[in-house]
């Protein structure tokens, strides 16, 4: 994956129009298609623009003005965001109302989850966060009013510890949700019907490496080729499969259950790799990459996470490459690539060394240096587990 010392980025600040030519463009419409996601702006750089998060399908949203490819979209009175216009179809059925109202909720213990169902009169936006120190789970949902008098809260609840609300604004209603384990385990907030459905993956009630799933992504692949030595002219896409199925080899050695999203050298659409891996449900998924940089003396490892509640993990296999003599390039957090992305599992992206540098190339190619990142990674797994018991 190549990297640019200089990413340049910018949020556009949220606006309201307040004019009657702006209102009369408006108009609502509905999410679809596959995975669409909400822009805080129109910001770029070269993963795309900073993101609220993926978003559910069908859900109503309120298009007040476009700028090329996007659509600028009214979430509440002082809240707007963007997305891209293939992700929005128009509703002429539904009528635009001041706002809409939650009911009552439930939360209870299922099938490995805790599920808060929150009843509501329509599909309405939202967006959710992870926090640490103690550990939530943050959701906002914006054009709504309460009208919850009743959370039921069943004995069956394993990770789920407390349950409330606020109303910080007139038509934004804030909900936390407290979690009872310092490690957040992943989570999906999606609609079914009406209600606005929050899973909570409980921790395992064995933390042993042999007891969990592994994810492990073999970055790039296909038609997407990702970066090239300067040297040896190897290929990243390539050499990450092979660091994967070292890896995937000596995970199985010690019986640990491991998805592999590519085994070949197969194109796989990234937004397909999520609904593959999120189908599939891992405990946690390893990306692979190799670096690139502008200059040839950048060299080194480096790991990234989007959400704090997934930093540990990075930081536990950043810890252990660079026990191997790899120079540090740093731990990256709000980190906009695809497949840190999903909240559903813990996920990390490793970039294992730079291609751009020669010597770090030299040690991509040898198969001894391939088995040396797999024990690496391993022992940083373990060394996370150890910290959160």
């Amino acid at each position: 994956m190549k990297y640019l010392l200089l990413l340049s980025s910018f949020i556009i600040g949220f606006y309201i129009p307040s004019n009657a030519q702006n209102a009369e463009k408006s108009w609502m419409g509905r999410t679809t298609g596959k995975l669409p996601s909400i822009a805080y702006g129109l910001g770029e750089d070269r993963l795309g623009g900073a993101k609220l998060g993926y978003i559910d399908t069908g859900v109503i949203v309120k298009v007040i003005d476009s700028a090329g490819d996007m659509y600028h979209v009214q979430l509440s009175k002082q809240h707007s965001a963007f997305i891209e216009k293939r992700y929005v179809e128009k509703d002429t059925l539904t009528i635009e109302k001041p706002y809409h109202l939650t009911n009552s909720w439930k939360a209870e213990g299922s099938g490995g989850y805790d599920v808060l169902s929150i009843s509501m009169d329509e599909k309405l936006p939202y967006k959710s966060w992870m926090e640490i120190d103690p550990s939530k789970v943050m959701i906002e949902l914006y054009g709504v009013q309460t009208n919850t008098n009743w959370i039921t809260q069943l004995q069956s609840l394993k990770e789920i510890k407390n349950i409330y609300y606020n109303q910080v604004e007139d038509d934004v209603l804030q909900i936390t949700v407290e979690l009872k384990h310092r490690q957040h385990w992943g989570y999906s907030l999606n609609y079914k019907g009406k209600l606005l459905q929050l899973k909570v993956k409980r921790q395992p009630e064995k933390l042993d490496l042999r007891k969990l799933t592994i994810a492990i992504d073999a970055g790039h692949g296909g038609s997407n080729a990702g970066a090239d030595g300067i040297t040896l002219k190897a290929s990243e896409k390539e050499y990450t499969l092979l660091f994967a199925k070292a890896l995937e080899k000596q995970l199985k050695k010690q019986k640990v259950k491991v998805i592999m999203t590519r085994t070949t050298d197969t194109t796989f659409d990234m937004k397909d790799r999520i609904l593959f891996l999120q189908e599939k449900n891992p405990d946690v998924l390893l990306s692979l990459h190799l670096n690139s940089s502008g200059s040839s003396l950048v060299k080194g490892s480096s790991t990234y996470y989007k959400y704090i509640g997934f930093r540990p993990l990075s930081q536990a296999i950043l810890k252990r490459m660079l026990e191997i003599g790899m120079d540090e390039f740093g731990n990256v957090g709000n980190f906009n690539f695809g497949l840190n992305g999903p909240t559903d599992f813990i996920n990390c992206l490793l970039e294992i060394a730079f291609l751009s540098n020669e010597s770090d190339e030299r040690k991509v190619v040898n198969p001894k240096f391939q088995a040396l990142v797999a024990r690496q990674i391993i022992k940083g797994l373990n060394d996370w587990l150890k910290e959160i018991k």
